[in-house]
Formats: structure tokens, sequence, C-alpha cells
């Protein structure tokens, strides 16, 4: 019998952004916008080569472009269930990861993001590998305040022209 601790190979991220959920949902789904956060740092995502379609047995392809020395990372994958603006669940067709991410309405326009993988390879779990998700993570928070600000621009602007 052995004392070991047997590998858990699931991972949780959780990050709360300072966007409403229905603007976090729709980034997480529209190709024009996952093209500017899909990916860790030094990462890119081009446009062309991102595939959505938001419904269970739909696809969800990306390529991520190492922008260092172009080597390139495909991930195709297949949507189990999407609830709008609440939940999306896909599986890997690679890896056979299933990820579920729960977006959570906590008010005030922000949103918590509860990502739930399962069935991750070891080498997703190490720390790097974490740490590399983690910038993704960044990476969206930065590009949602944009989206944010024009909105709250586009606000001031549209009630300074109708008085």
């Amino acid at each position: 019998m052995s004392n070991a601790t047997p590998e858990v190979a699931e991972l949780v991220y959780t990050r709360v952004f300072d966007a409403p959920r229905e603007l976090v949902f729709r980034c997480l789904i529209e190709p024009a916008h996952l093209t500017h956060f899909w990916g860790p740092t030094g990462m890119s995502a081009p446009l062309d080569e991102i595939t959505v379609d938001p419904r269970p047995g739909g696809v969800f392809e990306t390529v991520m472009v190492n922008d260092a020395d172009g080597s390139r990372y495909p991930t195709r994958a297949v949507f189990v269930e999407v609830v709008e603006p609440e939940r999306l669940v896909w599986t890997e067709t690679g890896s056979g990861v299933t990820t579920t991410s729960t977006l959570s309405d906590l008010g005030d326009s922000r949103t918590e993001v509860r990502i739930h993988q399962v069935n991750v390879p070891e080498a997703f779990r190490s720390r790097e590998a974490q740490a590399g998700f983690s910038t993704s993570l960044d990476r969206f928070a930065d590009y949602l305040s944009t989206l944010v600000r024009a909105s709250r621009q586009e606000n001031v602007v549209g009630d300074e022209a109708s008085s």
C-alpha cells in the first residue's frame, strides 16, 4: 500500500474582472475579442485562425503563435455546454482537457470568472505553465479595461451631445 498522494489532474483559476458579465462572456466567444488576449504573454492569436461556434457540439479552435520564434500551437475543442452569459464548457480533442468557465455577476459591473480544468496533462500543471495561464488572465483583464474605458468615454460624449 502506498502513502503517496495521487496527483490531481485538475486546476482552478479564479479572477474578478471589472467588467459586466455580458461583456466578459462575449469576449470569450467572439473571435474579434479573443484575438486581443488569447494566450500567455509573448503569444498572439491571429484573428483568421480563431473559429468559435458557441453551441453544444460546436468547435472552439485557436492557434497561438510564439511572437519570438513563430512556433504555432493549435488547439481544437468542442463545446459541451453554453449557457449565456453564465457558463461555458469545452473539451480539447487532442489532450482531453475539459474546461468549465463559470461567470458570476458580482454587481457594480464586476464579474468573477472561475475556470476549472480536469484531465490536465502533467506538463500543463507545472508552475511555469500555470504562471503562463495567469498571464493570459492578466491580458484579458487589460483588454476588458480598454473596452470598459472606451464605453464610459462614449457615454460621456453621448451625454454631452444630448445636453
